[in-house]
């Protein structure tokens, strides 16, 4: 039975070690995860190399759908709705399919997203989206098929989704509701708000250059609902101050904002006021 039991270890070993064994895949996975204002977009899509071979208008037919990508679909996801050129997608999961072709290249959002590839049977009733947009020459050659989102807006307004591969590049922009989420959400928050609350209103009012004096009445009340008057509350104050027009007070304020973040050693907050006063000052 021992000679059984070790003939038998012998045969299977090598079928052991084979199961044991890991290669890379030769289109590994990638995944982009990126907060566009107040909407989380993610993209899951597996990256094929150039290796030596001409792309597009070869390894990727001109005017012939395709999966953007290798493998499974390429697929992307909106937490929120988005509108791409006046055109509204819904938030949810899809496909990401594109038609390249020399000098432009449709862009398709694809509802079901369980194809390995193209799908089976092509439907036009599960294009939720689809735009076109201006191919770009890249000087410098791309090996490794990329998707990203980039370009994000200062304030948060929109993005761009970017493909790239071989010498070929498109970007196609896409606005997210982020003005109408937050304005919701101050709206809910503000029927019973803190003191945090009013700031958090104030800072966003001002960073988007909103409605200043809506921005100073949140601040005002911001620090009408603390007693501890925190330095960062009165320093913005003072730059609301300023962009009204209102210098001296914003002097006055950055002062009281200045020996506040000098007590708590905050010396960041401490030159900021101190540039401000001495700008203001002129």
């Amino acid at each position: 039975m021992r000679k059984l039991f070790f003939a038998l270890a012998i045969i299977l070993a090598p079928f052991a070690l084979q199961a044991q064994i890991k290669t890379p895949a030769s289109s590994p996975k990638g995944v982009v995860s990126q907060v566009v204002g107040l909407t989380d977009v993610e993209i899951v899509y597996s990256r094929p190399s150039a290796r030596g071979r001409a792309v597009f208008g070869n390894l990727v037919p001109f005017g012939k759908l395709w999966r953007t990508g290798a493998n499974e679909n390429t697929i992307i996801s909106f937490s929120d709705d988005i509108v791409i050129d006046g055109k509204t997608l819904k938030k949810g999961k899809y496909a990401l399919y594109t038609i390249p072709r020399i000098e432009s290249w449709d862009v398709i959002f694809y509802k079901t997203t369980d194809n390995w590839g193209l799908p089976e049977e092509y439907s036009e009733a599960n294009v939720a989206l689809k735009t076109t947009v201006k191919e770009e020459s890249l000087s410098k050659a791309v090996e490794t098929f990329t998707v990203g989102i980039n370009n994000i807006d200062p304030n948060s307004n929109y993005a761009h989704l970017d493909i790239a591969w071989e010498n070929s590049s498109v970007s196609m922009k896409f606005d997210v509701p982020t003005a109408k989420i937050a304005s919701e959400s101050m709206e809910r928050v503000l029927s019973g708000p803190t003191a945090a609350d009013y700031f958090a209103a104030a800072q966003y009012l001002y960073q988007i250059k909103g409605d200043i004096n809506k921005s100073r009445e949140y601040v005002d009340k911001a620090l009408d609902l603390t007693k501890e008057q925190p330095f960062y509350y009165n320093r913005l104050k003072s730059l609301i101050q300023a962009r009204q027009g209102d210098k001296n007070g914003a002097i006055s304020t950055a002062k009281v904002s200045l020996a506040a973040s000098e007590a708590a050693g905050n010396q960041d907050y401490v030159k900021m006021n101190k540039d401000s006063i001495s700008e203001w000052s002129r």
